[in-house]
Formats: C-alpha cells, structure tokens, sequence
C-alpha cells in the first residue's frame, strides 16, 4: 500500500501567503478602506435579523404587525451582497478556477492577472453604466429633479432607488479598484 500521505505538488508552494485578515496588498489604500468598510455591511445583517425576530414576536405574539420590516431586511440584504462583490475584489477571496492558474509559473501567473484585472475592470466599467442608466431613471424625475424611486408598498420606502445608486456606485468604485490592482500587478508589486 502507498502512504495516506499526498506528496503531490499542487503549486501552494508558489502562491505568496499573505494576511487573511485584510485586503491583498495590491489592492492599495483603495482596497484597505473597502476592507474597513465590511464591518458596516455585517452589522447590516445581524440587524436584518434583529428585525426579522422582532417582526416575527410583534406579529405571532402580540398580533401587531410592522409594515416595514420586511421591505427593511431586504435593502439591508441587498446592498450587504453587492457590497459584499467590491469586498471581495480588494481581499481577493471571489471564487474563481485556479486549475491552469496555480499550474503556471509566477511570472505567467502575473501576466495573468494583469489580463484579468483589465477584462474586470472594463466589465465592471460596463455594469457601472448600465447601472447608471437605472439610476437616471430611479433617482430623477423627467423634468430632472432629483427624487428617489419608491416601492410602492403601504410603507412605501426609497429603497429601490437608494440601492440602485448604491450599486452604481459600487460597481464605479469595483471598476477603480479593478484599475488599481491591474497597475500594482504589472508593476510587480507584492
């Protein structure tokens, strides 16, 4: 019988280690602000689940429903997941196939990300207009005063509006960081 033990190598040896705790290094000032920034999105979401356990109490204890709990959690939701998109760009941890990419020497592997970066950055560049064109039709009226789109609930909250220019804008700044890390990775720079 062979050993239990794998002694293959999978190119980890190749792949720089860095912190986990925050964003990569290539990611610059840029990046290390997004990272800080997490921590916003996250209590975001203990506070979607507060509201949700309060809403559930409210309603099936005393019988008195909010009307905008659930519109609540869901922007709270919402903008934690497309915040969650640029998080993930500055700390590198997206999900991605690294078959071909971590069986590749590091000089390669650096004009690949090089490549990357730019394909991400124009595709980023691209959503951020799109995005834009929802905004200019969710957060202006057509005679071009500015006015959030509402939901249309009892409550009737800016919430689909302020997402929208909250994507937008996040999508603007995933497109700048994209720039960033195509610069800091031709450059070299660990």
């Amino acid at each position: 019988m062979t050993d239990a033990k794998d002694d293959i190598d999978h190119g980890a040896s190749e792949t720089p280690h860095r912190d986990e705790g925050g964003p990569i290094p290539q990611a610059g000032l840029l990046g290390a602000w997004i990272s800080k920034g997490g921590i916003i999105f996250a209590i975001g979401i203990v506070a979607a689940m507060l509201i949700l356990i309060q809403e559930v109490v409210l309603r099936y204890f005393f019988n008195s429903p909010t009307t905008w709990a659930h519109e609540t959690t869901i922007f709270l939701s919402g903008i934690a997941f497309v915040y969650g998109g640029l998080y993930c760009v500055a700390r590198d941890s997206h999900i991605r196939v690294v078959l071909i990419y971590d069986a590749i020497p590091p000089r390669i592997r650096r004009a690949f990300d090089v490549v990357i970066s730019v394909i991400c950055a124009a595709s980023a560049a691209m959503f951020a207009y799109a995005a834009w064109l929802m905004v200019e039709r969710a957060a202006f009226t057509p005679a071009g005063d500015f006015r959030l789109e509402r939901s249309g609930s009892a409550w009737n909250p800016v919430y689909p509006g302020a997402l929208k220019v909250f994507l937008f804008a996040v999508l603007t700044v995933m497109a700048l960081q994209f720039v960033i890390l195509t610069i800091n990775y031709a450059r070299g720079k660990r």
